[in-house]
């Protein structure tokens, strides 16, 4: 009842304020409005891998953009992914409790849980000491025999330390990345290990700038593994990351190494594309 009290009192107030013989009206100017453009394309970038409390550095120090064209076309398809981790100490593990822990072990279950349903397959072949030049032959073989869709070469330590001549570290690199495309293999090169005690070595900063060099000529991702090893280092000082030689990673700092790889590959896929509407 008070409902229906309320909607005549409304009727009736408006029946008031309506003028019974309302003066006549200029026609509505219609004004002809332009077609709604299309939609754009929009594109959804991959969820990315989160970093956490002990290995969080600013997105800037791990990588710059790069495509992953060969991953992402599995990915559209959801289709399996093969990666192949190769390079030296560093990826076999050495440093680590256990071969779990090493950084192409924990890295599997991190694109594991941000990729979902989609099945990977990590494939170790790291051996403690080899420099490019010895590894970038076995890459190629291995590479004929595994058929990765993506290649992690961890590199450059060994040819600072060794002394190889820069020269010959950037083509030998070069050269091998080159090919890796052309068998439309992805490429992500993983930067070299980061010490105190290289931290004034001319030789370890010229080896470094010649692999950034390799990335941004061949367009691949280069993970600056020394830049976000630095910073926490610097900025979270009670963390420790490296083993009891303070050359190698400890169980920690393969964690991180893990996490800035996976933040970086999946930071740079882009595996949803929504076209206009025709």
């Amino acid at each position: 009842m008070a409902g229906l009290a309320f909607a005549c009192a409304a009727s009736v107030a408006v029946a008031q304020t309506t003028p019974a013989d309302p003066a006549p009206q200029t026609p509505a100017v219609v004004q002809t409005q332009p077609a709604p453009a299309a939609p754009e394309t929009v594109v959804e970038a991959a969820p990315t891998h989160p970093l956490s409390g002990q290995c969080s550095v600013p997105t800037s120090e791990i990588a710059a953009p790069a495509p992953l064209p060969t991953l992402v076309s599995r990915l559209e398809k959801n289709l399996p992914l093969r990666i192949l981790a190769i390079g030296s100490s560093s990826t076999w593990g050495v440093g680590a409790t256990s071969n779990r822990k090493n950084y192409p072990s924990q890295l599997e279950g991190m694109l594991e849980r941000v990729l979902k349903d989609i099945p990977i397959e990590m494939i170790n072949r790291g051996v403690s000491g080899e420099t490019a030049g010895t590894t970038a032959d076995r890459l190629r073989m291995e590479a004929a025999l595994i058929k990765p869709d993506l290649v992690l070469w961890q590199v450059g330590t060994n040819d600072a330390v060794q002394r190889v001549s820069v020269e010959s570290f950037e083509r030998t690199v070069g050269k091998t990345v080159a090919v890796l495309k052309r068998k439309k293999i992805d490429v992500v090169l993983v930067g070299l290990q980061y010490t105190p005690k290289f931290a004034r070595d001319e030789h370890y900063f010229a080896i470094r700038e010649a692999l950034k060099r390799v990335a941004v000529e061949q367009n691949v991702i280069y993970v600056r593994r020394y830049q976000a090893m630095e910073f926490i280092a610097k900025t979270k000082a009670s963390i420790r990351m490296m083993a009891d030689d303070d050359f190698h990673l400890n169980d920690l700092g393969y964690q991180c190494m893990a996490e800035h790889i996976a933040q970086a590959v999946t930071a740079n896929l882009f595996v949803r594309r929504r076209k206009p509407a025709s």
